[in-house]
């Protein structure tokens, strides 16, 4: 044996002693006997057959490194399983699994080795050909959209609240068809409720339109934002129109193209003109 083998020998044999020394030096209370991260095996000092515990640990490492899994949501062991497959266990694991659920299935040496993954762990899965990192416990595809259904709140380009829990900031917003029609829909709870559409500026209130506390549909506006002059209202029973104010008919010449109830006011003889189908009548 030459003089470097003897040097690599005496390393290896002091190598865990020199790390309890350490350990003891900086006030540690015992000796770890695995790693703080993966959970690999430590050769303690003194310990008689090393190289089980080192291939225990090069056994983990094999199956953590590199990671790949089979499945990330098995729960029933296979009929068959070649050395080195592993599936990530889902909840109610039966047979061989049973009481191992979200642990590692790993098949090794004739049996199961069962591994707690934690956190921050990534893997490829097999059945559906994508990587997956554990979050919170569970396996989430990377890239993947998190589920679109019951959101408390969704903000493209800006920040939902509890009140405005859809928030949109951009140049324009589409709502296209799909094919034929297209709705939007505002629904309200009771007649008292209101359903409207809300015009600002400055985030102050200008005009409304819509059904503003009752089921009659109504423009209103406002110059400041607090005070509302209901402009026009339309009732739902009866579909008849009421103007608040005063009714401005720009002055004009007499349409070319008219059809029955048309009204305008002349611009030439300063009267309001009504067509009945045939003839214009002067209203006064």
């Amino acid at each position: 044996m030459n003089t470097g083998t003897v040097l690599q020998c005496i390393v290896y044999e002091t190598a865990p002693i020199l790390r309890a020394i350490s350990f003891i030096a900086e006030g540690a209370l015992f000796m770890p006997d695995q790693t703080p991260n993966l959970s690999l095996p430590f050769i303690l000092p003194a310990q008689a057959q090393k190289h089980i515990t080192h291939n225990e640990a090069i056994e983990l490492l094999d199956m953590i490194v590199q990671l790949t899994l089979e499945s990330t949501t098995a729960i029933t062991p296979p009929a068959t399983a070649n050395e080195g497959q592993a599936w990530a266990l889902g909840t109610g694991a039966t047979g061989d699994w049973t009481g191992q659920d979200n642990m590692i299935a790993t098949w090794r040496g004739g049996g199961w080795l069962f591994v707690a993954p934690r956190d921050g762990w990534q893997a490829w899965v097999k059945d559906i050909a994508a990587m997956q990192v554990l979050t919170g416990g569970s396996w989430v595809t990377q890239g993947e959209l998190p589920p679109l259904e019951n959101l408390p709140g969704l903000g493209v380009n800006a920040t939902s609240d509890p009140t405005n829990r859809l928030s949109v900031s951009s140049d324009a917003t589409l709502l296209n068809n799909d094919g034929s029609d297209h709705q939007l829909k505002i629904n309200k709870a009771s007649v008292g409720d209101t359903a409207s559409l809300l015009y600002q500026s400055a985030f102050a209130g200008r005009a409304e339109m819509g059904l503003a506390g009752e089921d009659d549909f109504s423009i209103k506006v406002s110059a400041d934002g607090s005070i509302w002059t209901t402009a026009l209202s339309i009732s739902a029973g009866s579909g008849r129109a009421q103007f608040s104010g005063v009714l401005a008919l720009t002055p004009g010449a007499e349409p070319v193209s008219a059809v029955a109830g048309d009204v305008y006011f002349d611009s030439g003889s300063a009267k309001l003109r009504c067509y009945d189908g045939s003839i214009w009548y002067d209203l006064f």
